[in-house]
């Protein structure tokens, strides 16, 4: 585990830090795509959700 993990859990534990601002530690290599998802419950990479217009 990286150094800043117990950091980041609790604060997002105690509703400090969103999902998106766990995502962005990974890509500056604080956080690995694993602790992200242990952390958020979350796959990472998270995609945005597929919107179908099936007209009305």
């Amino acid at each position: 585990m990286s150094d800043w993990y117990e950091t980041i859990k609790d604060y997002y534990d105690d509703k400090l830090w969103t999902p998106e601002m766990v995502r962005d530690m990974i890509p500056i290599k604080i956080l690995t795509p694993e602790e992200y998802q242990e952390i958020t419950g979350f796959i990472y990479p998270a995609t945005d959700p597929v919107v179908i217009d099936l007209g009305s």
